[in-house]
């Protein structure tokens, strides 16, 4: 475990606080922000906001299989992700493990396995880690493996999809994209659209399988939503049972309809970044100017959560401190997360830190714990050794 950092305080940069970017010192002891501490360094030139906290995100994908056909131990693929999230300034962070019916790394043997592999690196992570179990709803016959999996992990985040209707469409107008698609799971495009049709066949016990999950979620104290909500009535069935979060709505209907019933509506900051969704959908920046979106989250690439917030600022749409609270103070309030996302005497030391000038995060502090430096704040903190305590010891 590694050795607890005297107390310090961070001098001469703007923090983020009570919405707005303001000139103060910020210190920390014991992996908690205090009112004072004595040590001090200077931070002028930098400006010091809450650890972003990403509620989905796949990228870690990329580290378990930089290849469909290449695999890497999970280990490998945990570590990789961990100081991934962390070099881009994330502090808390659900990665998005699918349970689906595609099988492969997909499906639920994958599942249980990385959820045991991530109960056993638990003890070494720098990023807060968690997992989010991307449900798809034709699971039907997987109901008590998937409550005892989230039971027995501690699996606190649970999100709705559908995928087989976009496997019709595909299959009908991209044939190559099934082929695609089914490799990354070792089968071939017909065994991948067989396995489509027979969860097709499951159709009438869906609504009786989501009730249930939504009953267990709850006495389990699971927060629950859906994704890629295409129409205002989907949208609305979730929101009956339960399932509240809305993740990245098709359209503006399934977003009016979140909207209207004060559901959190999340969108990915790629697509703010790329002023587009990747997959033709609705712009996340006219959510955003709708005030029909609530919170961005990193779905394939860490580095457009912080680059998101700088483009809506930039862009006239909010100011920084606005924005930036989209990536760290809105999301910890969606999941509760009482201890960080604000910069107030108490809460958990989670910073990100940025060069005001180039906007490159050079710092990355998660529970008072250093889990990333670089450029010119690694070398005013080695000017002060006793503050080098990182999470890696």
């Amino acid at each position: 475990m590694p050795r607890p950092l005297p107390a310090f305080s961070l001098t001469g940069a703007r923090i983020l606080h009570d919405g707005a970017l303001i000139d103060a010192p910020l210190s920390v002891a014991e992996g908690r922000l205090v009112d004072t501490a004595p040590r001090q360094i200077d931070l002028s030139g930098y400006m010091i906001l809450p650890g972003i906290i990403d509620l989905h995100g796949d990228a870690f994908e990329h580290h378990m299989a930089p290849r469909p056909s290449a695999p890497f131990p999970f280990l490998t693929g945990l570590t990789g992700t961990d100081r991934d999230a962390a070099a881009n300034g994330v502090t808390t962070a659900w990665m998005a493990q699918s349970w689906s019916w595609e099988g492969g790394h997909r499906g639920p043997d994958y599942a249980e396995d990385f959820l045991k592999a991530h109960a056993a690196y638990r003890r070494r992570m720098q990023t807060d880690l968690r997992i989010q179990i991307r449900c798809e709803t034709h699971t039907v016959d997987q109901q008590d493996r998937l409550i005892a999996a989230i039971r027995d992990h501690g699996v606190d985040y649970v999100i709705f999809n559908n995928h087989l209707d976009e496997a019709v469409a595909l299959a009908e107008t991209k044939p190559e994209e099934i082929v695609y698609w089914a490799r990354k799971s070792g089968r071939t495009a017909d065994e991948h659209m067989a396995r489509v049709n027979a969860a097709r066949e499951r159709d009438k016990d869906v609504p009786r399988y989501l009730c249930n999950l939504a009953a267990a979620f709850d006495r389990m104290g699971v927060t629950y939503g859906s994704h890629d909500d295409q129409d205002a009535a989907t949208r609305e069935r979730y929101s009956m049972i339960g399932a509240k979060i809305c993740e990245f709505p098709t359209s503006m209907k399934a977003a009016v309809v979140a909207r209207t019933w004060g559901d959190p509506i999340l969108m990915g900051a790629p697509n703010v970044v790329r002023g587009g969704s990747q997959s033709g959908n609705i712009s996340a920046a006219v959510l955003i100017a709708e005030g029909a979106c609530d919170a961005l989250v990193s779905d394939y690439y860490y580095p457009a959560l912080s680059q998101a917030a700088f483009k809506l600022s930039d862009n006239g749409l909010m100011p920084l401190a606005k924005a930036w609270e989209m990536i760290s103070t809105r999301p910890a309030a969606i999941m509760g997360l009482d201890d960080r996302g604000t910069l107030d005497s108490g809460k958990r030391a989670d910073l990100t830190i940025i060069n005001a000038d180039t906007r490159q995060i050079e710092a990355t502090m998660t529970g008072g714990r250093w889990t990333h430096l670089c450029g010119e704040v690694a070398s005013r903190i080695t000017e002060t050794p006793t503050l080098l305590s990182v999470a890696a010891e």
